[in-house]
C-alpha cells in the first residue's frame, strides 16, 4: 500500500496523464480496512487515560519510531493535498496509518508484559 501512495503523490494531478492518473488512483478500500485493524486491536486494549510516551520494550518502540515517520510522511503529503495535487485519500490512509501504528505499539507493549510510560508534565 505505502507503494500505492508513493504512486499517488508521485503523480500530480494537474499534470499527468489520463493513464497515469487512472494507474496511481486511491480508493477508500485501504483506509477502511485499516479503521477494522485498529478497532480489532482496540477491543483488546485497556483504554487510554492519559498520554502516553513511546516506551513498552523493544517491538513497541520500533512501532512508535514508524509511526512518527509516518506522521511525518503525512505533513508532507498534506500541503500537496491542499495544493489540488495528491488525492486526499492518500493523505487519509497515511492517518489512519499512524494511528495503526500506535495501536500496535501499544498492543505489542501488552503482549509482551511491557508498562507504558504515562506522560506527566513538570510543573514548575
Amino acid at each position: 500500500m505505502l507503494q500505492d501512495v508513493g504512486s499517488n503523490i508521485a503523480t500530480p494531478l494537474s499534470s499527468a496523464r489520463e493513464a497515469h492518473l487512472k494507474r496511481t488512483s486511491f480508493t477508500d478500500q485501504p483506509i477502511l480496512e485499516l479503521e477494522q485493524w485498529i478497532d480489532k486491536y482496540s477491543e483488546q486494549l485497556p483504554p487510554l487515560t492519559a498520554f502516553i510516551l513511546p516506551s513498552g520494550g523493544k517491538s513497541s518502540a520500533a512501532l512508535h519510531f514508524a509511526r512518527a515517520l509516518c506522521r511525518r510522511a503525512e505533513r508532507c503529503v498534506v500541503p500537496l493535498v491542499r495544493a489540488g495535487e495528491v488525492d486526499a485519500n492518500a493523505a487519509k490512509y497515511l492517518n489512519r496509518l499512524s494511528d495503526y501504528l500506535f495501536v500496535l505499539a501499544r498492543y505489542a507493549a501488552m503482549k509482551e508484559g511491557k508498562e507504558e510510560t504515562i506522560y506527566v508534565k513538570d510543573e514548575p
